[in-house]
């Protein structure tokens, strides 16, 4: 059957169950006769239909999801093979935004002003280096709530990890840059816009195999921004998730210099630090961390947690997870040595 008769048949098929009351609407038992009455719907009719998933085709998972604040309905998210989506009713139906209009369909941070929500910034490729990914091409702005879109910049950088917009100042814009997936690449870290994103200064940087990975901005305080960079890389053949260059920054002067707390006290003094997922609460804007999971093992992999320094083999991974009671923590950090495994 062509797609129109499909259709056709679909909305007949809606209009006869609009139209019958509910007690109805189940299939008769073996042997028993058509029902009767005005609002009997047929048991053909109900024997050939099947309940189908109706979107959003969202090509994947998600990895970066936002609210609009003042707009308590609008929403987006970015799928990492199927471009932004929008709903406008609180989640009830999403729309796809961006196709045709952005070069990568991977979608891996996206952020709205908080005093111009018109105001929208996404970057693509994503920070979830696992065996399937796709790179992007940077970042992309919109000045209409998404209707139309623009090339910032970061071609070269490939994939962002994360996009953050000063509370009060639109014009005020960081980007952490993941960079290439397996190659050095120099145009990755932190970067910072003064004018709204038309162009880019890069404030914090380690080397070219270490890109950014997350920011957080201090609401109190907007100067106060964390930012953690995360040396890893992943290849056809292997992956790794920890490096020399990584680590965890701080900020009090709105991200122009930064000073690295990595081995601050309570945090791990030795081994090789991972990936560090960062947040800042109301409460204070020093650094603490949370406490941790117990030691568990996975295929082929040990992972210990722990608050306290201590030394690890180099086989060991530290692997760190916030704990509903820790929410409230000032900044949550995860941390953890190297891990490079074959995927031949």
């Amino acid at each position: 059957m062509c797609r129109s008769a499909h259709k056709l048949a679909y909305w007949v098929a809606a209009a006869a169950l609009l139209g019958a009351p509910s007690w109805q609407l189940a299939a008769a038992p073996p042997g028993a006769g058509a029902p009767s009455g005005a609002g009997a719907v047929p048991p053909a009719l109900l024997e050939h239909m099947a309940w189908r998933n109706i979107g959003p085709d969202r090509g994947g998972r998600s990895i970066a999801a936002t609210g609009v604040v003042g707009r308590p309905n609008e929403a987006y998210f970015g799928a990492t093979g199927g471009g932004l989506w929008k709903t406008t009713d609180g989640g009830e139906t999403w729309t796809p935004v961006t196709d045709g209009q952005i070069r990568s369909s991977s979608v891996g941070a996206v952020a709205v002003s908080e005093t111009n929500p018109d105001l929208v910034f996404l970057g693509t490729g994503e920070s979830c280096i696992r065996g399937n990914i796709q790179p992007g091409d940077g970042v992309y702005r919109s000045s209409d709530a998404g209707r139309t879109w623009q090339h910032v910049g970061f071609r070269e950088a490939m994939n962002i990890s994360k996009i953050r917009i000063h509370p009060t100042d639109p014009n005020v814009i960081f980007v952490a840059a993941l960079g290439p997936y397996g190659v050095p690449n120099a145009e990755r870290g932190v970067f910072k816009s003064s004018d709204g994103g038309s162009t880019w200064r890069k404030v914090l940087y380690r080397d070219d195999r270490t890109g950014g990975v997350d920011l957080w901005i201090d609401r109190r305080n907007p100067n106060v921004v964390f930012a953690a960079l995360w040396e890893a890389y992943r290849r056809e053949y292997q992956m790794s998730s920890g490096g020399q260059g990584s680590g965890l920054f701080k900020s009090t002067d709105g991200g122009e210099t930064w000073i690295e707390i990595t081995r601050n006290a309570g945090l791990p003094a030795t081994g090789v630090v991972g990936r560090w997922p960062t947040a800042a609460g109301t409460s204070d804007s020093a650094p603490s961390t949370t406490r941790t999971s117990r030691p568990t093992r996975r295929t082929a992999t040990r992972y210990t947690c722990s608050t306290r320094a201590r030394s690890s083999p180099p086989t060991v991974a530290a692997a760190c997870r916030t704990s509903a009671a820790a929410r409230t923590a000032t900044i949550t950090t995860c941390g953890s040595t190297r891990r490079t495994r074959s995927t031949s």
